[in-house]
């Protein structure tokens, strides 16, 4: 098994840092740090950080049309300008469940927003993974989640691969991409515990998941037809929520 070492770009001290994305457009590379409330960008020409600060827990970022941004904010979605800094809510999903926050999500390929709940008392069942289609509508696709995590769709668009990560698995459902619809059809991978716990996961131009293990020291490059361990980025950080990848291997 070939191994990879990972070196730092840039010392941001997160507590818990998530959401990893390459803004082409910006050449800037974007995270965030749930706890701290704040939102990192870092510009790869200038070799320099920016960072905004909210009210709220931010989990998730990802790039919207006119250079703005669509964040998740607790348990809600709105999109923010970098450039006046206006935040401006679109959907509130979970408005009763005071406990509960979103986590991972990520785009499908018509531009619908997938995103998970979670409880912040990691309360287990307590999350669910949703899809917001362009008309800005709320969709429940699974409910009974505990930490809704690492979610990418196949190269041809046939899968959808999700975690949940206290289970230990990644589970593929079957994607219409039509109509937006899942159905679970098998767990593909089965990840031991003593590899760490499955977090975040990204997918190759082979089809394999990189999978960030939390407690794992490294992001684990997984073979989704046969379920087998192919490489290894190690890390020296016991902890690590995601993982992207954009020609390199971005790690939080």
């Amino acid at each position: 098994m070939k191994k990879i070492q990972a070196s730092v770009l840039y010392p941001s001290q997160c507590f818990l840092g998530e959401g990893p994305v390459w803004v082409a457009e910006r050449k800037s590379y974007l995270w965030v740090d749930i706890e701290k409330c704040t939102l990192y960008e870092y510009n790869w020409i200038r070799k320099s950080i920016k960072l905004w600060r909210f009210d709220y827990k931010i989990s998730l970022v990802l790039p919207g049309n006119n250079g703005c941004f669509i964040l998740g904010l607790n348990r809600s979605i709105a999109r923010f300008n970098p450039e006046t800094e206006k935040l401006e809510w679109l959907v509130n999903v979970e408005r009763g469940l005071t406990e509960n926050r979103f986590n991972d999500g990520g785009c499908d390929s018509r531009g619908r927003l997938w995103i998970g709940s979670m409880d912040m008392g990691f309360k287990e069942g307590a999350g669910s993974l949703y899809c917001i289609d362009e008309h800005l509508q709320v969709h429940k696709k699974l409910d009974k989640v505990s930490i809704s995590n690492g979610l990418v769709w196949s190269l041809d668009n046939a899968r959808l691969y999700y975690i949940d990560s206290p289970t230990q698995l990644v589970k593929s459902f079957l994607f219409n991409e039509g109509l937006g619809a899942i159905s679970f059809e098998k767990n593909v991978i089965i990840i031991p515990k003593d590899y760490g716990t499955p977090d975040g996961m990204a997918i190759d131009e082979e089809g394999m998941l990189w999978i960030a293990h939390w407690g794992g020291f490294g992001v684990y490059r997984w073979d989704p037809v046969n379920g087998k361990l192919i490489e290894k980025i190690e890390v020296p950080a016991l902890k690590l929520p995601h993982a992207f990848l954009a020609g390199k291997t971005w790690i939080i």
